[in-house]
């Protein structure tokens, strides 16, 4: 039975067994767990039909789930967004703060914290670890080499997008991109059209073209 007034979520994970065990100890903490889905067009879907209060994503399922972070923030800004991936990656994080994620905690996290952080969040409490807020605070003291970008082409692109551009200019195919990054080649394409759109061209080639000398 849920309680009034319990905190509504969203689940997309690609794994079945994974969106189980975080339904079970969502809703043994008092949530409501009101939609599961496993791709990212899936999580859009059930967040514009159910409007819940959080939607928990994971960072590499068919679609992006940073690509759903960005679709819901903009759609659903009362909707509060965490991710719950296996990622340390840094291009991972920042491009998931920059989609609107307002948490960002590891499935390494113990199920029976992930009620609390998630009324945290509704409280206005970041979701996320002392390492990664670590990362967050050397990113702003300073300039970091990893993400200056020297056209204004190139700034318009994420980090992560930044990246596969690199690796697809260098003559690596999607397949490729995705096995060294850990994400599928539709996560690949979905930063290619991103990049395109950005852009505002219509091939790979002339992306290529405007982001040779950045």
């Amino acid at each position: 039975m849920v309680k009034e007034g319990s905190i509504r979520v969203i689940i997309a994970d690609d794994h079945a067994r994974v969106r189980g065990q975080i339904r079970a100890a969502l809703e043994a903490g008092g949530c409501e767990v009101c939609g599961e889905g496993a791709t990212a067009d899936e999580a859009i879907a059930l967040a514009l039909e159910h409007r819940p209060d959080v939607v928990l994503l994971d960072i590499n399922m068919p679609g992006s789930g940073i690509h759903a972070a960005s679709q819901i923030s903009r759609d659903l800004p009362a909707t509060f967004i965490v991710m719950l991936t296996q990622s340390k990656e840094d291009d991972d994080l920042f491009d998931s703060l920059r989609a609107g994620a307002s948490g960002y905690l590891l499935k390494s996290t113990d199920p029976a914290t992930l009620a609390d952080a998630l009324r945290g969040v509704l409280a206005g409490e970041a979701a996320m670890s002392a390492g990664l807020v670590s990362r967050i605070l050397q990113e702003f003291r300073g300039p970091n080499r990893r993400h200056v970008k020297r056209s204004s082409a190139a700034a318009k692109l994420s980090a992560r997008e930044w990246e596969v551009m690199e690796m697809l200019g260098q003559g690596a195919t999607t397949d490729q991109v995705a096995k060294r990054l850990f994400v599928s080649p539709t996560t690949v394409r979905v930063h290619v059209s991103s990049v395109l759109r950005k852009l505002a061209v219509t091939d790979r080639q002339a992306a290529f073209h405007l982001l040779r000398d950045a």
